[in-house]
This record gives C-alpha cells, structure tokens and sequence, in this order.
C-alpha cells in the first residue's frame, strides 16, 4: 500500500550468528540453482571477482569487464589457491585450469553476486539494513545514519558501508580500490562481519552504479532513504530515466522508505516506494523543519514529528545539510524505533564527514575540502560558506575525465556565478585530454561573464592550484577545495597517485609560512 508508514520495530540479531561453512557443490547449488555433475567435495572459503583477492580454497570469478577481461588471470588464480572458476565463456579450452573445474554462468555479474551473498549467509537479513541513495548527500546522510544508530555505546551496533569510509561499530575498515559502492564480495564480507561481532544495523550507502553493476543485487533493504536527485553519471547511464530507474531500484526493494518531499523530483520516487514517511520543510512532511538557521558552522531548527516538537542543533555548515539531517533522523527512528530526543540529542555530537565541508584551516583565512563535483552540489557548498564581512569566496574544482562530459562547462559557470575567484584544475582526468576538459569548463565560466586571468584561472596540476589559490587568498577569505573530498588517490593517465586533499592543502599553507 501507497503512503504514509508506521515506524518499525527494532530487529533482533542473535549473538551466536555465524555464516555457513561451503562445499563447493553445495555452494554453487544454493547459489546458482544447480551444480554440474563431477564437481570435487572440497570447501570453499572465499568468492573473489579480483585476483589480488584469491585465497586458497576461493571460487574465482573471471568476470568480464568493460576493459579487462577476467579470463586473463585464471593461472594466477590458480597459483593463488582457487578451487573453482566461474565465467560466461562456453568453450574454455584454451584456458590453463589444470583440471581445477570452470562452470559456465549466463550473467556473471549476477553470479557474483548470488555467489558472495550465499557464501557468507546473506547477512543483510540478519541485520536490520538502511539503504540510502540520492545524487547528492549519500555520504554525509548515511555517515550521520550510522552515528546516530550506533549510539554513545562502544559495542558494533551498527555497521556503516559508504564511499568515504567503512565501518563495523566504530572500528575502521580498508576496503581494496575505490568505488561508491563495493563490489558484492566485500559487501557481503563486512556485513557478515559485522552480524558476527553482534551488530543490529547496517548503513549501506547505495548508488546508481551499485544497481546498474549488480553490485547490491542480493541486499536485503529493510529501510530506504533518499536525498535528492539530479543529472549525474549519463556517461554510464546514458539517459536520465535509466538513472532514475536505477535510483528507484532501492524504493521498489525495501518495505519502509524515507523520502525528500522538498525535492521536485519527490512524485516520481514517492510512486516507486511501497510505503513511504516524506520529510521536509514542505507544509505536507510527516517529518517537518520549522525555524531553520544556518549559520557558519551549524544548522540549527525546529522538529516537528508525531505531534511533537523538538530544538535541533546540527554541527555542520550548509543550509543544503537540512535534507540529509531530516532523512537520517527520520531513517534512524524507522528502523530502530528510538525516540525522537534520544536521536536528536544524537544529532548534536555528530563530528562530521572527512572530505565533506571538511574545515582544514581557520587562519590566515579559511580553508575547506569538499567532494562537490556536480554543477547542483558546488552551488551548495559555495552558498555554505561565509567568508568574513568584506571577504571572498575562492574555489578550486576539476571535472573528471570519463566520465559525464556534460557536467563540466555547467561547473565552470556555477563557479564564475557563485565564487568571486575561480582555480581550474584537475581531477582524475585518467585517459582524457587534461586541456580540453579545462577548455570547456573555462567556456562555461565566459558565458557566465566571467574573464579569464581576471575572475579564473587554468592551472592543470592540482598541487600547483592549491598554492595559486592560496597565494590570491587574504584575511577572511575562504578558499574551497572541491572534487576530491575524501578519495586517496589522483587518476593521471594510467596512474593512480596517493592523494590527500586536507593534507596536501595544511603542506601548502606550510610552505608558505602560514
């Protein structure tokens, strides 16, 4: 039924929960619905999709990509200790398995899947498991989910997957590569991990790709929670509905959803959801802000939930936070049942989100990293910030190469109409032309009246865009760093370089002896 839902009740987890311990014909029978004959009795303890991941007793799965095709790293899988290959290849004859046994599988993406939550025991129905999508906001909302679920307690209550960090409780955890979304092996790892340390919630920031990919294709959501929605990601969607739909595929899953009313995407979300609590400042929100007051380095309002009104005090800047602040609050209750002022007492000792409206310096002028690479959310972030009476706002922001073409000169423009000094520069440009993406974002600010050597500047490498933003920067201005946010590494060419934003800005102003 279409509307409005109640809140849930907390799930219960057992404390002696443990994932299943494979054969490997049991394995693939449960997983994939059948198993060819002659396969060997042997135990299985790992479903790896990378062959830096295999381990002795692994089921290799030699997927094909858009760029590299599995097939190639069989014998170093087999070095490694796989006992099984699965790929969609039908005649595998020229492939070195020394007898080790290769299953052909129609659709290896969702094999991965099937395979990876089978293994470890499908943890996401031990747990209770919040979902959260949205162009903008997945990251602050589902770090803010996960704090406000795990509660002042030190025990893994909750369990966090998002593209700025990873956690089970409070303990950090590294995942291999970067992605928004994980691939389905380490999801399902870390949400096995956390079901047996005893956790009652997970967080599971899910992105279109995560959808697209297959990546969450064995997920069991409980609760969904949506930010916002906007053009993002058409080079791998190509189209705004299959984005869309991509997006909506969290709605359509989990029983409960937590959805924007604010924004004018809402109706088209709000149809795909089976039962729904909207928030907002809009007058018809179930979950309602009065009173708001951003100020430089708060958001404080007014909550207005089940007849009840209570003051809130969120400890990050951005007027644009409120959204991300209402859907959490309202996520959190839906899916745990604790009271409202026990969450927004919560709310208050939030510390914030590395890489997001992250504060670097305060002196000789401010400093701030930010992950805003899309036109919409560098919009935001400038509105965000307050230089001082008389001060400036200076940004430096990239596009990315290969990746959504059509956002770079919008991002030009959006820095020329919202910053008083822009620095071009770049950002994991990988095989791309480095030139041609500053051209057309340079294009973009002209259009906006913007003059080059003026109100913008190209400076192609990033370290060297810090320093010149520092060097036009004075008292009281903030100097913003968008793009890279939290991520730890630059893409240049083929390379992948160690990256840090927040340390590379505290090196430079060092450098200039400030």
């Amino acid at each position: 039924m279409k509307g409005p839902a109640a809140a849930a009740q907390p799930g219960s987890l057992r404390p002696s929960w443990q994932p299943p311990r494979w054969r490997l014909p049991a394995l693939l029978r449960e997983a994939l619905g059948e198993a060819p004959p002659g396969l060997p009795d042997v135990a299985v303890r790992g479903v790896a999709q990378a062959v830096d991941l295999v381990r002795p007793g692994s089921v290799f799965v030699a997927r094909v990509g858009a760029v590299v095709d599995g097939h190639a790293f069989v014998a170093r899988a087999l070095a490694a200790g796989a006992v099984c290959v699965l790929g969609s290849r039908r005649d595998p004859s020229d492939l070195p398995l020394r007898g080790v046994p290769y299953v052909h599988v129609s659709d290896d993406r969702w094999a991965t899947s099937s395979l990876a939550a089978t293994f470890f025991g499908h943890p996401s129905r031990a747990l209770r498991t919040i979902g959260v999508t949205g162009t903008d906001g997945k990251t602050t909302t589902s770090s803010l989910l996960h704090h406000l679920l795990q509660g002042p307690v030190h025990e893994p209550q909750a369990a966090l997957i998002s593209s700025a960090t990873a956690r089970v409780g409070r303990r950090l955890v590294r995942f291999p590569g970067h992605f928004t979304t994980p691939e389905a092996p380490q999801v399902h790892g870390l949400l096995a991990r956390a079901a047996r340390a005893g956790a009652r919630f997970a967080v599971v920031e899910s992105s279109s790709h995560g959808f697209a990919l297959q990546r969450l294709e064995h997920v069991h959501y409980d609760v969904a929670a949506w930010t916002t929605f906007t053009p993002e990601h058409l080079d791998f969607h190509k189209t705004l509905e299959a984005y869309r739909e991509a997006k909506r595929t969290l709605l359509r899953r989990a029983s409960l959803s937590v959805l924007n009313r604010d924004d004018p995407s809402w109706e088209g979300f709000a149809e795909a959801a089976q039962r729904w609590v909207s928030v907002g400042e809009h007058p018809s929100a179930e979950v309602r802000a009065e009173d708001v007051q951003a100020g430089p380095s708060d958001l404080r309002f007014t909550l207005l939930a089940d007849g009840q009104r209570h003051a809130c005090r969120l400890p990050l800047p951005g007027r644009f936070n409120l959204g991300n602040a209402l859907v959490a609050l309202a996520a959190a209750q839906l899916a745990s049942g604790l009271g409202w002022s026990l969450l927004v007492a919560r709310l208050e000792r939030f510390r914030g989100v590395p890489g997001r409206m992250q504060v670097v310096a305060r002196r000789p002028y401010s400093v701030i990293v930010d992950f805003a690479h899309t036109a919409p959310a560098l919009a935001k972030a400038l509105a965000a910030v307050a230089p001082a009476r008389g001060g400036r706002r200076i940004v430096v922001i990239g596009s990315a190469g290969e990746r959504d073409p059509g956002k770079r000169a919008p991002l030009g423009r959006t820095a020329a109409l919202h910053a008083d000094l822009a620095v071009f520069t770049e950002e994991d440009y990988r095989s791309e032309d480095l030139g041609a993406i500053l051209a057309t974002m340079a294009a973009g600010a002209r259009e906006a009246g913007a003059s080059e050597g003026e109100h913008f500047w190209r400076v192609p490498e990033r370290r060297q865009a810090i320093a010149f933003a520092f060097s036009l920067a004075r008292p009281g201005d903030v100097v913003l760093l968008c793009g890279k946010g939290h991520e730890q590494s630059l893409e240049r060419g083929s390379e992948a370089l160690p990256w840090n934003e927040a340390a590379e800005a505290r090196a430079a102003l060092r450098s200039m002896g400030a």
